[in-house]
C-alpha cells in the first residue's frame, strides 16, 4: 500500500464537535467517520486532507486517564503539505486561526506558515513534500 499513509496524528479537544466544524472550515479537512460518545462529545472521529488523515476525540478530563496526563505533559507540531500557502493562510485567518507565524520562505525551498487551533494544537503548513524526489 505505497499510497496509503501509515501514521495518523491523534488530537483531543475540549469541544470536539466544534473542532470538527472548525478544522473543516479553517484548514479544509473533510469529515469521515464520526462516533459520538453519548455525552455530547466525540468518542472517535476521522478527518482527511489529501492522502493524509487525522483522528480526534473529546478530552475525557479524567485525572486517572494516562493519555490525558501525557497530553498535558508534552506538545507537538503537525505538518501538512499544502499547494497554495497564501490561499490556505487566508482561509485559516478568516476562520479565526491564531497565526503564530505568517507565511515565510525557508532555506530549503518551502513556503510555510504556522497556526494554532482553538484546542491549542500547533499546525505547520508548507509546500515541502518529504516524498517528492530531490532536485538534481
Amino acid at each position: 500500500m505505497p499510497d496509503t499513509p501509515d501514521i495518523f496524528p491523534c488530537f483531543r479537544y475540549a469541544d470536539a464537535p466544534a473542532a470538527l466544524d472548525w478544522l473543516e472550515r479553517a484548514f479544509g479537512f473533510a469529515r469521515g467517520l464520526v462516533v459520538p460518545d453519548g455525552a455530547g462529545g466525540i468518542a472517535h472521529a476521522q478527518m482527511s486532507v489529501g492522502r493524509g488523515m487525522i483522528m480526534l476525540g473529546s478530552r475525557r478530563g479524567a485525572s486517572d486517564d494516562a493519555l490525558e496526563r501525557a497530553l498535558e505533559a508534552g506538545a507537538q507540531v503537525t505538518y501538512l503539505v499544502v499547494a497554495d500557502i497564501d490561499a490556505h493562510h487566508a482561509r485559516a485567518t478568516a476562520a479565526g486561526a491564531e497565526i503564530i507565524r505568517a507565511p515565510f520562505d525557508t532555506d530549503y525551498g518551502s513556503r510555510d506558515y504556522i497556526a494554532r487551533d482553538p484546542g491549542g494544537h500547533v499546525w505547520c503548513f508548507g509546500t515541502y513534500d518529504p516524498y517528492a524526489p530531490s532536485p538534481g
